[in-house]
């Protein structure tokens, strides 16, 4: 709970803008949880009932270790039946009228079993 709460306090200036989107079930109704844990992971957005995670990926995310460290968490939650949309932080500055739209047609899908 503590590295949670660390986690979320600061946040990066494009998780709070995205946040401020998703929050309080401003986003169609959906209520989404910021730095929920996941396993041994902690994921930036996590909506419980379409079992839907958003990632937002700064310039570190380029890196080869760095990819391969995300395939294997994204791997991990897949195996838990949970998908993953990853988005680069920019987008969320200058497209987030499309990142929202990504996030609801991942809504509208049934969650996965």
């Amino acid at each position: 709970m503590t590295r949670r709460r660390g986690l979320r306090r600061p946040g990066t200036d494009s998780e709070n803008v995205l946040w401020v989107a998703l929050r309080s079930r401003r986003f169609e109704g959906f209520k989404f949880r910021r730095q929920h844990p996941c396993g041994p992971y902690i994921v930036d957005f996590f909506c419980a009932a379409h079992r839907l995670v958003v990632e937002l990926d700064g310039g570190q995310h380029f890196e080869p270790l760095v990819q391969a460290y995300d395939a294997r968490r994204t791997a991990f939650l897949a195996r838990r039946g949970l998908r993953v949309l990853r988005f680069q932080s920019d987008a969320v500055f200058h497209e987030l009228p499309a990142v929202l739209e990504v996030i609801a047609t991942a809504l509208a899908q049934p969650p996965s079993p």
